[in-house]
């Protein structure tokens, strides 16, 4: 199960804060919430960081999937307890999934694409599995096509809340922080990542779409960018709500999508050890 468990470590996340934390037993696994690594200022409700904890989860998903497991999953299953994200009870698969063991080997190579994007095309019928890929984790994805120029206004607007002294002040220390404004002059592709509800559940499902697509895209080749952005600027978010969403659902990340403008690898971001975010159960007697 720690070899496994270990695939989560490459799992994307807000400033690259792994805000994530397991409890391991024999045959199950508790996701807990672990607000202590992204200072309160950059995430005052937590939003961006069960995000994070999200696609940890998919990630467990998808690295026991290869190994032969299936993955029962209660999601939030303790009320009283707001951080408890997740229960996975495990059980033996009669056979393992292809499609399961290549999305393993793509997680453990896929990482965020901070630079421009060739200027090519993704082909159509690329962005309807990536669709595809999102509805399935309860995600809505939507190519920002006709409201480009919004939406990029909208980001930059949204930077510039990074780039105060206060935003700044907090991030100091962090080890990998997201620029206050992306790459927003190239050709990729712009695309709204959203939810019908904005609580802690539907943060928890977007957090499984968002991995569902980076990892359907890195086995196309496509290379991706989360951006968080918006969902620090409650006026820009509301904005892209109106614009690209007609108003139904709730806006939660935009991505960027398109192809490698090199064959050079991208660089790899510092991450913690499994040992750092696990903590081994003893068996009960």
């Amino acid at each position: 199960m720690c070899s496994a468990l270990s695939l989560t470590c490459r799992a994307p996340s807000v400033h690259n804060c792994q805000p994530w934390r397991w409890l391991l037993a024999e045959r199950s696994l508790q996701l807990f919430l672990d607000l202590s690594r992204l200072p309160e200022e950059l995430d005052p409700a937590g939003r961006a960081q069960v995000i994070s904890c999200g696609a940890a989860l998919n990630y467990v998903r998808v690295a026991f999937a290869a190994l032969g497991w299936r993955a029962l999953v209660h999601r939030l299953p303790n009320p009283a307890q707001p951080g408890h994200l997740a229960s996975i009870q495990f059980s033996p698969r009669d056979h393992v999934s292809p499609e399961m063991v290549a999305l393993a080997g793509v997680a453990g190579q896929r990482r965020t694409a901070r630079c421009s994007f060739r200027a090519e095309p993704v082909p159509p019928e690329l962005l309807t599995a990536l669709r595809a890929a999102a509805e399935t984790e309860h995600g809505v994805l939507v190519r920002a096509a006709e409201h480009r120029s919004l939406l990029v206004d909208a980001l930059r607007r949204a930077g510039q809340y990074r780039e105060t002294p206060e935003y700044q002040k907090a991030i100091a220390d962090l080890d990998d922080p997201e620029p206050a404004v992306p790459v927003l002059t190239d050709e990729a592709v712009l695309a709204v990542l959203a939810t019908r509800g904005d609580r802690v559940d539907s943060w928890l499902a977007v957090g499984e779409a968002l991995s569902a697509v980076l990892l359907a895209a890195a086995r196309e080749g496509l290379v991706t960018c989360p951006l968080n952005q918006l969902g620090e600027v409650a006026e820009e978010r509301e904005r892209v709500r109106a614009a690209v969403l007609g108003g139904a659902g709730h806006p939660q990340l935009v991505l960027r999508l398109g192809w490698p403008a090199s064959d050079e690898p991208l660089p790899m971001m510092p991450r913690r050890v499994l040992a750092d975010s696990m903590e081994l159960l003893p068996p009960r007697r």
